[in-house]
């Protein structure tokens, strides 16, 4: 096993040295070898990929689709992904010029920051959100503003957009939104969009939107930001929470022509292309699959309701999510605010782990984060077991 040259000892990209771990990630792999572990932890769907959906990428590789796919993404997936957002989100994007297929929603976010950020280029981030954001900005040297928004119901609102913008001025190249959001399931409506829209659509900056939650809502209808400003917005998204697909790797980028040519071009030298039998899995998921989040959203929504009653008995408060599959929960008073104790204590003596608010950056301090992308059944031991630990 060969060790690195000694005079090559710190010849990398001087920016890793200033980059953490994923707080999310390394806290679930701190409490993992904990026997008898119940996790909370990871947003990933225990559902299955509908059987539809599989047998496509089977037939995908039965019919020898094994050669280099167009680097903009299938011919078929495109067409799928821009009918999709017609019809559901009424969103119009052309399928050869304004749409490509990226490995998963977390290439499209990197290949969209690597398109749009020079050195000093700052992004404005709601916080807490998902703090994969903030490496990706910054090894790309950019400067992430995090504006904390807890205290707001956990959404942006204009006037802080407004304040921040007069103080950072033309620096400002993008903000970013995620929304239903990780950790807190809030959702942007219509009027909460239509107020930053006002502000944007006032300043030459991109609004990156995540949106990879949206097929995931309980009582509410999604509402794009780019239905307002479709000039403005880069539209993020991709199938692997909407139908349960997190290892196909399959995400997508929609926006202005001109911005995808550009985006094309990181996105080629990066990744080339995507993996066919994938991709063919992805298209027959939207053309035919518009019923299976719809049938899944179902069953987390009685999951969330099972968590949220369980969580504010014991005296937690959270806002009631309205998409996606997280719980954002304030720690009791009397349990103080150390968010990371907190999580270490709870999955050291009553084995159940979550993920401590403060990795999702300012505003997180004294919350927690569950997953309830896991079965009714492990829900209800979890809350049996945090009861006994609150005892």
């Amino acid at each position: 096993m060969p060790n690195l040259s000694s005079s090559l000892v710190g010849k990398h990209n001087q920016r890793l040295n200033a980059l953490a771990p994923s707080g999310i990630r390394s806290f679930d792999k701190k409490i993992s070898s904990i026997d008898g572990l119940i996790k909370l932890t990871i947003g990933e769907p225990d559902l299955d990929t509908p059987e539809h959906v599989k047998q496509a990428g089977i037939d995908s590789i039965k019919n020898n689709d094994s050669h280099y796919a167009d680097q903009t993404g299938k011919k078929e997936l495109r067409d799928a992904i821009s009918n999709h957002l017609s019809n559901k989100y009424d969103l119009k994007y052309d399928a050869d010029s304004e749409v490509i297929v990226t490995v998963g929603a977390t290439e499209a976010l990197y290949s969209t920051f690597q398109t749009i950020i020079n050195k000093g280029d700052k992004v404005i981030v709601p916080t807490p959100t998902f703090a994969l954001y903030f490496p990706i900005i910054e090894i790309l040297g950019g400067e992430v503003i995090k504006v904390d928004v807890s205290e707001d119901d956990f959404i942006l609102k204009p006037e802080k957009l407004k304040a921040v913008l007069d103080e950072y001025g033309d620096s400002v190249k993008a903000l970013l939104l995620n929304y239903p959001s990780n950790p807190t399931g809030v959702e942007y409506s219509k009027e909460d969009l239509a107020g930053l829209a006002e502000i944007i659509k006032q300043h030459a900056m991109y609004v990156l939107s995540d949106e990879i939650y949206s097929d995931l809502t309980y009582g509410v209808k999604h509402y794009s930001i780019a239905n307002m400003l479709p000039e403005q917005t880069i539209y993020l998204s991709g199938l692997s929470k909407s139908h349960a697909m997190t290892g196909y790797r399959v995400g997508y980028i929609c926006g202005p022509a001109e911005f995808i040519k550009k985006v094309g071009m990181v996105h080629a030298f990066v990744v080339t292309s995507v993996t066919n039998s994938a991709q063919m899995a992805a298209a027959e998921a939207l053309n035919n699959g518009e019923n299976d989040p719809v049938e899944m959203a179902k069953i987390y929504q009685e999951r969330r309701d099972i968590l949220y009653k369980g969580l504010t008995e014991l005296g937690f408060s959270m806002p009631e999510p309205k998409g996606a599959f997280y719980m954002f929960a304030k720690i009791p008073a009397q349990y103080g605010k150390d968010d990371e104790n907190f999580a270490l204590e709870l999955a050291k003596k009553a084995k159940v782990g979550v993920i401590p608010g403060s990795a999702f950056g300012p505003g997180g301090e004294g919350y927690i984060r569950l997953s309830y992308a896991s079965s009714k059944e492990v829900i209800l031991e979890a809350l049996k077991r945090l009861q006994i630990f609150m005892k």
